[in-house]
């Protein structure tokens, strides 16, 4: 195992683990730019747009010498969320980000070696099928930037609609996820933001209050 994966199986910051296997400070040491790992600076309403992407429509992939590949899914109808979404993973990793055309979607992807470190929900198997939550310094962020977290949890896994009440017509806003700890980070982020959540049913929230429904409509828009 290098450093890297060294630092991550057991939570040590990876200089203390260079440090340790070299047996003192290292002199010269590549920069990886990772804002955990070295302290690079990091763009918090990019990074909280993208967190809410990757946990509706988003995963890794492991590939050689530890490299990780972030591939984020996205319905080829809605050309600015895949422009918004490959800005902010250029923005987050500073690496070149490409966008793979699939049947009836659009790949947005880019490889790192540090991309776990700023997605530890990565793990085996679905996310539904497992426990997905923050750690501390992710709900830092969420709490300073829950708009722009709702945008991207929308947009992968919400749609605004209206609702037809007499005649009379009333916007909303559903997401749904069959995960119950990314449903929880949603209502979290609601909360945080201001703003009042309904379930519907067990995988669906909605947002229905007119006042909320025009709050939400400052950070998120239309889907196009």
């Amino acid at each position: 195992m290098n450093d890297c994966a060294i630092a991550r199986a057991t939570g040590i910051n990876r200089r203390t683990v260079l440090e340790w296997r070299h047996q003192g400070p290292i002199r010269r040491r590549r920069n990886s730019g990772c804002p955990r790992c070295d302290g690079a600076s990091f763009d918090n309403l990019a990074y909280a747009y993208l967190l809410g992407l990757y946990l509706g429509d988003g995963c890794l992939s492991w590939h050689r010498r530890d490299v990780y590949c972030l591939r984020i899914t996205l319905d080829v109808k809605y050309p600015n969320i895949i422009a918004d979404c490959a800005r902010a993973m250029a923005t987050v990793s500073a690496r070149r980000v490409a966008q793979t055309p699939a049947k009836g979607c659009v790949v947005v992807n880019a490889s790192w070696k540090h991309w776990p470190c700023l997605f530890p929900q990565h793990g085996p198997g679905k996310k539904h099928l497992r426990t997905i939550e923050l750690v501390s310094w992710q709900r830092e962020i969420a709490r300073k930037e829950p708009g722009s977290l709702l945008r991207g949890l929308i947009h992968s896994d919400g749609c605004r609609i209206l609702n037809r009440i007499n005649g009379t017509d009333y916007p909303r806003y559903h997401f749904s996820n069959r995960s119950s700890g990314i449903r929880q980070i949603f209502c979290g982020a609601c909360e945080d933001y201001g703003i009042r959540w309904t379930a519907c049913r067990e995988e669906l929230l909605s947002v229905a209050r007119r006042r909320d429904v025009a709050r939400l409509d400052l950070v998120v828009g239309r889907k196009t």
